[in-house]
C-alpha cells in the first residue's frame, strides 16, 4: 500500500475514534438520576420566587410558599389565560393543564416555612396612622372596606383563596395594587380587588403598601381556615363566598317567609 494512502487511512481511523470516544464515555457513565417528583420540576420557580417559594431579598417577586391553594391556583390559571401579564410566568404556564397547575399550587400550599423579619421603612407617623385606619377600618365614606374585612384578622389570608397581606416585599405590593389600579392585572369578575384599587390614590398605595410590609409578623403565618364574617364585596376569586349584602338579604328572605 502506498504510503500516502495508509496514512490517509490511519488519520481516518484515528479521527473516527476521537469522535466515538465522548459517545462512547457517555455510555459507560450513566447520567445522575433525576427524581420526578412535584419539588423537582418546581426548581425552576426559585429562580424568582426562592428556594421552596421563600422568595428573596430582590423584593419584586412574591413569596408563594404556605399561601392558600386556591388563591396559587388562581394566580396560575390568571397567568395561563391572560388576565395577568409577566412573560416569564406566562412562558412557563402557557401550555400546562389544569390538573397539573392544581398540583403545582397544592405544593407550595402545603409548604409552611420560616418568614424573613420584615423591612425597616421609614414612614411619618401621621402617613402610617392613615395607612393602618385604612387596613383595620376601610373608609366607609368611599364604601373601601378594611383589609382585615377579606384577608383576616392577622392579614395572613384566608382558605381555600385569599391571600396574606403581610410578608410580602413593599415594591411587589405597589406594584400589584398599581396593576389593578389601572387595568393590567385582571381577577374573575367580579374583580373586587380592581374595584378596591381604582378608589385609591397613588400615595396610599405607597402608604399601604410601606405598613403591610414592615408589620411584624405573627408566630402563626397560617391562613385562617375562614371568614369570621361574610365579605363585604362579591369576589369572582372566591367561589362560594357570599358577601354581606347577599348573605343580609338572605337572612331577612328566610325570616320573612317564616
Amino acid at each position: 500500500m502506498p504510503a500516502q494512502a495508509w496514512r490517509s487511512r490511519t488519520a481516518i481511523a484515528a479521527l473516527g475514534m476521537l469522535c466515538a470516544a465522548p459517545g462512547a464515555h457517555a455510555r459507560a457513565v450513566p447520567p445522575p438520576a433525576v427524581p420526578d417528583t412535584i419539588a423537582q420540576r418546581t426548581v425552576a420557580c426559585a429562580a424568582c420566587h426562592g428556594k421552596e417559594g421563600r422568595a428573596t431579598s430582590e423584593g419584586f417577586f412574591p413569596r408563594i410558599a404556605g399561601k392558600p391553594a386556591g388563591y396559587l391556583y388562581n394566580q396560575l390559571l390568571n397567568f395561563r389565560d391572560g388576565r395577568r401579564q409577566y412573560p416569564g410566568m406566562t412562558y412557563l404556564v402557557a401550555h400546562l393543564s389544569d390538573d397539573y397547575l392544581k398540583e403545582i399550587a397544592g405544593h407550595f400550599a402545603g409548604l409552611h416555612l420560616p418568614y424573613a423579619p420584615p423591612a425597616t421603612i421609614a414612614m411619618s407617623p401621621q402617613v402610617a396612622a392613615a395607612a393602618q385606619k385604612l387596613v383595620l377600618q376601610g373608609d366607609a365614606q368611599r364604601k373601601l372596606p378594611a383589609c382585615v374585612a377579606c384577608h383576616g384578622e392577622r392579614l395572613t389570608g384566608v382558605q381555600p383563596a385569599i391571600p396574606g397581606t403581610i410578608g410580602l416585599p413593599r415594591d411587589y405590593l405597589v406594584a400589584q395594587l398599581g396593576a389593578w389600579k389601572n387595568g393590567s392585572r385582571k381577577a374573575a369578575a367580579p374583580d373586587c380587588m380592581a374595584q378596591i384599587s381604582r378608589q385609591l390614590t397613588a400615595d396610599e398605595i405607597g402608604a399601604l403598601s410601606s405598613w403591610l410590609a414592615s408589620r411584624p409578623l405573627p408566630a402563626d403565618m397560617t391562613p385562617a381556615a375562614a371568614l369570621s364574617t361574610p365579605l363585604p364585596l362579591d369576589c369572582g376569586s372566591v367561589p362560594g363566598a357570599a358577601p354581606a349584602a347577599a348573605a343580609s338579604a338572605a337572612a331577612a328572605s328566610a325570616g320573612a317567609g317564616k
